[in-house]
């Protein structure tokens, strides 16, 4: 019997999509969250919308429309994430219309999102309040996906999504609010940056961190995801101002040339021991 082709690992599997740190951030932090893309002339220039989460845990689904949807949070795959959610979109495809994707499946070496998608489209993302979209996107209100869809709306955590700056979420979580923002940036080279600003004790948000305190960062598919503890009291406006100067001192560390000093050193190595791996 031939042995099963498998799919090589990739530890940045959405590099080169547009919006990549926001493909991030929807798989991993935001729990309601829909972005668009497009495929390739190839593949029919069929519009898609990428979703955190479909009903009843559908990989994917031809929707009586058309439109090609796949969701981005699922835990079982190749170890290439971007060749799974291509295989379930060609799945998907193939279809009649109104048809979910109910089964993943370790697709065999094939093509990614990165050749299945048109990467001119800008990946456009919008936060939900909770997951009433998989009715008014045109999907079936079956009893099953109704009960789906009260017990996703029961659990959901607020989140929010900057305007600032690309891919920075804020997330009410209880008494707790936090900033988590993934970065496009190699991670060797961002950890040197903010290292800069650690030691200066310039990493926080606002004045002194009066807006939010750094508190570590998780990597996932490849990328740093920084998050900060945040003042609840501080308004969407005003975060939104903060991490916008935040920014502004991380791009002009980002542009520094040379090695770090003593005192960035040991801030560099402090913040890699608060770093997590997700996947």
């Amino acid at each position: 019997m031939a042995k099963r082709a498998s799919v090589d690992f990739v530890l940045r599997p959405f590099e080169g999509l547009p919006g990549e740190p926001d493909w991030v951030a929807m798989r991993e932090v935001v729990p309601s969250a829909t972005g668009t893309a497009r495929t390739t002339a190839e593949h029919g220039s069929r519009d898609v919308v990428v979703a955190t989460a479909l009903p009843l845990g559908w990989p994917a689904l031809h929707r009586a429309d058309g439109t090609l949807m796949v969701a981005l949070q699922q835990n079982a795959g190749s170890g290439d994430a971007s060749r799974d959610l291509a295989d379930l979109l060609l799945q998907a495809a193939e279809l009649p219309a109104g048809t979910p994707v109910t089964a993943t499946r370790l697709p065999e070496p094939g093509p990614r999102l990165q050749d299945v998608l048109d990467l001119t489209v800008p990946f456009e993302v919008t936060v939900h309040e909770g997951f009433d979209w998989w009715v008014g996107s045109g999907i079936d209100e079956s009893e099953d996906v109704r009960d789906a869809l009260d017990r996703m709306n029961e659990s959901v955590i607020q989140t929010e999504r900057l305007t600032s700056v690309d891919a920075a979420y804020r997330a009410h979580m209880g008494d707790k609010d936090f900033l988590r923002w993934a970065q496009p940036h190699d991670e060797q080279v961002f950890l040197d940056a903010l290292a800069r600003l650690h030691a200066r004790r310039e990493s926080g948000l606002g004045d002194g961190g009066s807006v939010g305190r750094f508190i570590g960062a998780f990597r996932s598919c490849g990328l740093l995801v920084p998050v900060w503890d945040l003042d609840q009291s501080v308004s969407l406006e005003d975060l939104d101002a903060a991490v916008a100067a935040l920014g502004e001192r991380l791009d002009a560390a980002l542009a520094v040339e040379g090695s770090l000093d003593a005192n960035e050193r040991r801030a560099r190595a402090g913040l890699v021991a608060r770093q997590l791996t997700l996947r």
